[in-house]
């Protein structure tokens, strides 16, 4: 299947199961392909074999919370680029502040609706898709270049 075509695959990291379902299914009814982890730990374990596109990541949760999984995400070069929306009922200014600074690209706050979700999910892929053509523009104009220099 071309790049066009491919189904993004969304990771949901909830202590909370009931949630993870919830969220995955939200995914699913918006097209995208959900990959569940309780943990953080159980989520960075699945990231070694997976390739993800996009992280929905709650705050709070026992044992690693979110801003820890976020400096795990961040110390590996397979994963640091990975865009992540903090799904969390802790919504206010100092819980935004530091995930902002440690690399969240983007809060929501519980209950989430379908729409949003699949609206802020799109969004994020889209980030990441014009990054990626501007990439390879500047790539091919440098080798255009390149015979100019010599």
């Amino acid at each position: 299947m071309d790049d066009a075509h491919k189904v993004a695959c969304i990771m949901v990291i909830d202590d909370d199961p009931d949630t993870v379902k919830i969220l995955s299914h939200y995914l699913k009814r918006e097209s995208f392909e959900p990959l569940e982890a309780t943990s953080g730990i159980e989520a960075l374990q699945l990231l070694a074999g997976h390739h993800v596109d996009v992280i929905l990541l709650d705050l709070m949760m026992p044992d690693m919370d979110g801003f820890a999984v976020m400096r795990e995400l961040k110390k590996n070069s397979a994963t640091a680029e990975i865009p992540v929306i903090m799904v969390t009922a802790r919504d206010d200014l100092s819980a935004r502040s530091e995930g902002i600074s440690l690399g969240v690209a983007d809060f929501l706050a519980k209950p989430v609706f379908r729409r949003q979700l699949g609206n802020r999910i799109r969004a994020q892929l889209a980030i990441v898709a014009t990054g990626l053509a501007t990439a390879d523009a500047l790539n091919r104009l440098e080798e255009a270049a390149a015979p100019a220099k010599r």
